[in-house]
C-alpha cells in the first residue's frame, strides 16, 4: 500500500470529539456511519488497499495517455513532412512544365521539329523531360498514400487519446470517492480512539489480516509510505525539552511495523503518546511506536520484523496524524538514541 495520504481533520469533528471526550465519553454517540473498534479498524485498511489500486490504475492511465499523445505529436511531425514533400513535388512538376512549354515557346511539337537545329537532341531532351515528368508524378503519388496512411494512424491515434483522456477521468472520480470514504472512515476510527483515551480504558488489540512479511530481512521501516517530519532531538513549542524521536508524517489507519523481531513490553493508551505500544528487541534496544489509532498487538506478544503493531493516528500532545517513533537503551522516556542512525546501522535508510 504506497498511497501517502495526509489527512486534515475537520474543525466540527475534533470539536465534537473533544466534547464527547470531556463530557461523556462513555455515552456520546459515534458520528454517523461510525463503526465500531475492529471493524473501523478493517474498514480503514481496506480503504487504503482500495485508494492504493485506484492510484495505480490511474497513474498507469496517464502514463498510457501521455505515452499516445507522444504518438500523436509524432504522427502529425511525419504527416506535416508528408504534405510538405507532396507540396515540393508538385511545385517541381509546375515548373518543368513551365520550363517545357517556354523552350517550346509554345508551338506545337511538329513545328518544333521542324525549326530545331538538331531535332535528334531536341527528342531526347523531351524524352528526358517526359521521364522526369513521370517519375515526379510516381513521387507524388506515393508520398500523397503515405500521407492518408499516416492520417488514418493519426485519426486512430486521436481516437484512443481520447479514449484514454475518458477512463482516466473515471479513474480520477472513482480515486476521489474512495479518498472520500477513506477520510471519513479515518475520523471514525480517530474518534473510538480518542474516546478509550479520554476514558482511560485502551482497547484489546484489533486482529487484522496482515500481508507476508518478508521473512530475509531482519530490520525494516515503521511503516511503508512516508514523510519524513521533525527528527531526533530538534526543538519544539510542544515538547517539554527536546524531541526524542522520529516522526513520520502517515494518514490516520496506516499500518505501522514493528521494525524488527523482539516482544511486545507494553501497550498503553493515556499520557502524551496517546495510545502506544514499545517492544524489546535483541541486544538490549527498545522501540516505541506512539500517537496510535489502534493497536494489533497484545503485551507479551512476540512480532517479527515488518508484521503490524498498530495503526497511525494522532491521540495524546499530537498536533496531527503521524507516528512517533523512538529508539530506546529502555522501555522508559528519556533513554532515546537517533532513531534515523540505529537503523542506517541496521542496513535500513530513512
Amino acid at each position: 500500500m504506497r498511497l501517502s495520504h495526509r489527512g486534515t481533520r475537520h474543525p466540527l469533528v475534533a470539536v465534537t470529539v473533544l466534547l464527547c471526550a470531556l463530557v461523556c465519553p462513555a455515552v456520546c454517540p459515534a458520528p454517523a456511519g461510525a463503526s465500531e473498534g475492529p471493524d473501523a479498524s478493517a474498514e480503514v485498511v481496506r480503504l487504503y488497499e482500495e485508494a492504493s489500486a485506484a492510484t495505480a490504475r490511474y497513474e498507469e492511465g496517464q502514463q498510457a495517455a501521455e505515452a499516445q499523445r507522444k504518438k500523436v505529436r509524432r504522427l502529425n511531425r511525419l504527416l506535416t513532412k508528408e504534405r510538405h514533400a507532396t507540396d515540393e513535388l508538385h511545385a517541381d512538376l509546375g515548373r518543368m512544365a513551365s520550363a517545357q512549354y517556354r523552350s517550346g515557346d509554345g508551338l506545337p511539337q511538329a513545328a518544333q521539329l521542324l525549326l530545331a537545329d538538331s531535332p535528334e537532341e531536341l527528342m531526347r531532351g523531351q524524352r528526358l523531360i517526359g521521364q522526369a515528368d513521370l517519375v515526379v508524378t510516381n513521387a507524388v503519388g506515393k508520398t500523397q498514400r503515405a500521407a492518408a496512411r499516416i492520417g488514418d494512424a493519426k485519426r486512430a491515434a486521436d481516437r484512443a487519446e481520447r479514449a484514454l483522456d475518458r477512463r482516466n477521468a473515471r479513474l480520477a472520480k472513482l480515486r476521489r470517492g474512495i479518498e472520500s470514504k477513506l477520510e471519513s472512515a479515518q475520523w471514525t476510527l480517530q474518534s473510538e480512539a480518542d474516546r478509550s483515551v479520554a476514558a482511560g480504558q485502551c482497547r484489546g488489540a484489533v486482529r487484522l489480516e496482515q500481508p507476508e512479511t518478508d521473512s530475509t530481512r531482519a530490520w525494516t521501516t515503521p511503516v511503508e509510505s512516508y514523510e519524513l517530519s521533525a527528527g531526533f532531538d530538534s526543538a519544539g513549542a510542544r515538547w517539554s525539552h527536546r524531541h526524542t524521536g522520529q516522526d513520520f508524517a502517515v494518514g490516520i489507519g496506516a499500518p505501522v511495523r514493528a521494525v524488527g523481531a523482539g516482544r511486545v513490553v507494553s501497550v498503553s493508551c493515556g499520557g502524551a503518546f496517546g495510545i502506544e505500544v514499545v517492544v524489546e528487541h535483541e541486544g538490549g534496544y527498545f522501540t516505541q511506536y506512539a500517537h496510535l489509532a489502534a493497536v494489533t498487538v497484545d503485551q507479551g506478544e512476540r512480532v517479527d520484523p515488518g508484521q503490524w503493531v498498530g495503526q497511525a493516528g494522532t491521540t495524546g500532545n499530537s498536533t496531527g496524524p503521524h507516528l512517533h517513533f523512538e529508539v530506546r537503551l529502555t522501555p522508559h522516556l528519556g533513554s532515546g538514541v537517533d532513531p534515523v542512525e540505529w537503523l542506517e546501522e541496521r542496513g535500513v535508510r530513512l
